[in-house]
C-alpha cells in the first residue's frame, strides 16, 4: 500500500515540476517527474497530457504536500541579498 507513487501535483511547465521535485529531494523525500519530455517536446500538448507531473510514494505524500504549500506560499524562497556563491568556491579552494 505504502509503496505506491501518489501525485503531489502537475505544471504545465516542466522546469517548474523540476524545481518542486528538487526541493522535495533536498527534505529527503525520493520524487520523480514524469511526462516532462513530452510536454518539452510539444508545449500545445500540455494542457491534452495534463502537464508535467511530480510524483512520491504513498508514506510521503503528506510531508510532500506541505513542502509543496510553504513553496506556494514563499516560505522556501532566498532573500534578495542572498550571497550563496563566492563562499562555498572559497572554502573549497577553488
Amino acid at each position: 500500500m505504502y509503496n505506491d507513487y501518489c501525485l503531489v501535483a502537475r505544471f504545465l511547465i516542466p522546469t517548474d515540476a523540476h524545481v518542486i521535485a528538487g526541493c522535495l529531494k533536498a527534505a529527503r523525500i525520493p520524487a520523480i517527474v514524469t511526462d516532462d519530455q513530452h510536454v518539452q517536446a510539444n508545449l500545445l500538448l500540455a494542457p491534452a497530457i495534463g502537464g508535467a507531473r511530480v510524483l512520491v510514494l504513498e508514506s510521503h505524500l503528506q510531508m510532500a504536500r506541505d513542502i509543496l504549500a510553504a513553496f506556494e506560499r514563499g516560505e522556501l524562497a532566498l532573500a534578495d541579498d542572498a550571497d550563496v556563491g563566492p563562499e562555498q568556491l572559497a572554502d573549497t579552494g577553488r
